[in-house]
């Protein structure tokens, strides 16, 4: 099934359940709501819809007439709009508000013409009656400016009946909403003969898309074109599948709604395609438990999950969303000028893409292991320059996560993004640089992509050679802050990076410190000097006798091996004390 047809399927059965809106209408944000009398005045103050308190509050979402989809022109919607079409009224410059507002009379002027209905009368009455001086005149609140406003008249606004919810209301959408003349074709979601829709509702909620909403199917050029078709016509989808899979895109892509991850740059929606809908929410919970966990609570949760999938365990809450046959849909949507471009899509069993996660979440494995959690999210921060969000490398979210959600190897780019970081941050943060998420990041990318088996806690019996390096580096570290205990610039602050990259420039230079701190160490702490000389002569033991045992250059899955020995082997010190074992365990600061 494709990405377009479950997501209509989807709509399908949430609207069947009424938790979504009917074919031609929309949850849009509405914030203030006009009482009516019969003639069409206003039957007393406007109604604040908005939601919470102070200035938290928020647009209620309701079902409303599908909005008219605007680029730069001047197209009103049915019975409901922002102030500026509605009043004329704007909390801005408003070059064009008395146009705008000239356009939503005339229109409704037409549409409702003739219509005997209470509530449609009662409308067309306050746009006669209403000019945009009015507002002042009776003390509207200026924080309605700007907001989108429905009607309704006073005696059934206690019921919660909108005069575009009225029968007549409806109807008259139909006829404006359906297709017209215009061309029917086989719908390529539906598979039924129906009106084209030229142009597809706008998807809101993407992060770094235009805030008006932008599209995924769209033909606006030439170029684009074919067989003399004209927009829509390219890629015939009815007016109900068009409607059906944005409006479900649009409720994945809301910020509570359980089915959408912000990775990177991509705006990450999933949802299960199956029979029974308990487990389709169920499939969606874990999902995201498993690349989003913050606290200790959630991430038992997952640890939990994922040990159930390792073993094939059926057990009641999670027999349903793992019973085989259960489709499972991640779809990474990315900003492109005024389009929006899917970055991936996977559609597989859900057990199977569980299964994948859970080996993800293995290869992750370290001791002594971090602070956190290892959820995508944190983990993405780690190769961003300050941490930060938008310093994430471009398209290594949505790379990551296809790679983990299909059994691919890891991008390359990760690998390099992870070393960048550790080499920059070392001479300013020390050890601190080397940290556990991305030790283990770089574990993870050593098993998956060059099948090296690497350890998870220290193994005094690996003979790799960046790895044996990493753990005489932490040796030579440990010497120096016995005898000399902190300094401004340790080893590590010095020398780390160009130890990890060309170990035949620094380690000799680093040999002859630490034998000068052994000679001091041993005149107060002869025992501890002895115990770190044996350290430093059963890892050069570990070096094979044909092999350089200092290299000119280290590859970068070398230098990921270095760091995984350093990481171990640093440990091992800082495990010996209460207070120290902290330190090791601090790699996430």
């Amino acid at each position: 099934m494709t990405m377009l047809a479950s997501l209509a399927r989807a709509y399908e059965r949430r609207a069947a359940r009424g938790e979504a809106p009917p074919f031609g209408f929309s949850q849009e944000k509405i914030s203030w709501l006009i009482p009516l009398q019969a003639d069409g005045t206003p039957a007393g103050a406007p109604v604040d819809l908005r939601e919470g308190e102070g200035r938290k509050r928020s647009p209620r979402l309701m079902a409303v007439p599908q909005p008219t989809k605007r680029t730069s022109g001047v197209a009103p919607n049915f019975l409901w709009d922002k102030t500026a079409y509605v009043l004329g009224v704007t909390a801005g410059e408003g070059k064009r508000t008395a146009k705008e507002h000239a356009a939503f009379v005339e229109s409704h002027q037409d549409w409702l013409a003739g219509a005997k209905d209470e509530g449609l009368s009662a409308f067309l009455g306050f746009l006669g009656w209403w000019r945009p001086e009015r507002f002042t005149e009776l003390g509207w609140p200026e924080e309605m400016k700007d907001q989108n406003l429905v009607f309704a008249l006073e005696s059934e606004r206690l019921a919660n009946t909108r005069i575009h919810d009225r029968p007549a209301a409806q109807a008259i959408w139909a006829g404006l909403s359906g297709g017209g003349d215009r061309n029917s074709a086989l719908c390529l979601v539906s598979g039924r003969r129906a009106p084209v829709a030229r142009l597809h509702p706008a998807i809101k909620g993407v992060w770094g898309a235009q805030s008006s909403g932008a599209s995924i199917v769209s033909f606006n050029l030439d170029a684009f074109t074919s067989y003399g078709n004209e927009q829509g016509d390219n890629a015939p989808v009815s007016d109900a599948a068009a409607a059906a899979y944005t409006g479900m895109l649009n409720q994945f892509l809301d910020r509570d709604s359980g089915h959408r991850l912000q990775i990177g740059d991509a705006s990450t929606v999933f949802w299960a395609d199956g029979d029974d809908e308990v487990a389709n929410e169920a499939a969606a919970g874990i999902f995201a438990s498993f690349f989003d966990v913050d606290d200790e609570v959630e991430a038992k949760k997952v640890g939990d999950a994922l040990e159930r999938v390792r073993g094939s365990l059926k057990v009641p809450d999670w027999s349903a969303a793992l019973a085989p046959g259960v489709r499972f849909y991640v779809v990474g949507l990315a900003p492109n000028a005024a389009r929006i471009s899917v970055r991936f899509y996977i559609e597989d069993d859900f057990r199977d893409l569980a299964r994948l996660v859970a080996e993800h979440q293995e290869r992750l494995r370290i001791e002594p292991p971090p602070r956190n959690t290892l959820s995508l999210w944190r983990m993405l921060l780690e190769t961003a320059t300050l941490r930060k969000r938008e310093n994430i490398p471009p398209n290594l979210a949505g790379d990551w996560l296809r790679a983990i959600l299909t059994g691919a190897p890891y991008p390359l780019t990760l690998l390099s993004a992870v070393l960048m970081r550790i080499r920059a941050e070392v001479g300013a943060s020390g050890y601190r640089a080397i940290n556990a998420t991305r030790v283990a990041m770089l574990k993870s990318i050593l098993i998956r992509n060059f099948n090296v088996g690497a350890p998870v806690a220290l193994d005094p019996t690996c003979k790799d050679p960046g790895y044996v390096l990493g753990r005489l580096f932490a040796v030579y570290q440990q010497i120096q802050y016995a005898a000399l205990g902190d300094v401004n610039a340790s080893v590590t602050d010095k020398y780390y990076g160009a130890a990890a990259a060309h170990p035949r420039k620094v380690f000799t230079t680093l040999a002859s410190l630490s034998q000068n701190h052994l000679s001091r160490l041993g005149k107060q702490q002869r025992g501890r000097m002895v115990n770190l000389e044996r350290d430093v002569a059963g890892i050069m033991e570990m070096m094979e006798p044909s092999a350089d045992p200092f290299p000119a250059n280290l590859s970068d899955r070398s230098q990921a091996l270095f760091a995984l020995g350093y990481y171990h082997q640093r440990n091992k010190y800082f495990a010996k004390s209460d207070t120290a074992a902290d330190a090791g365990a601090e790699g996430d600061a």
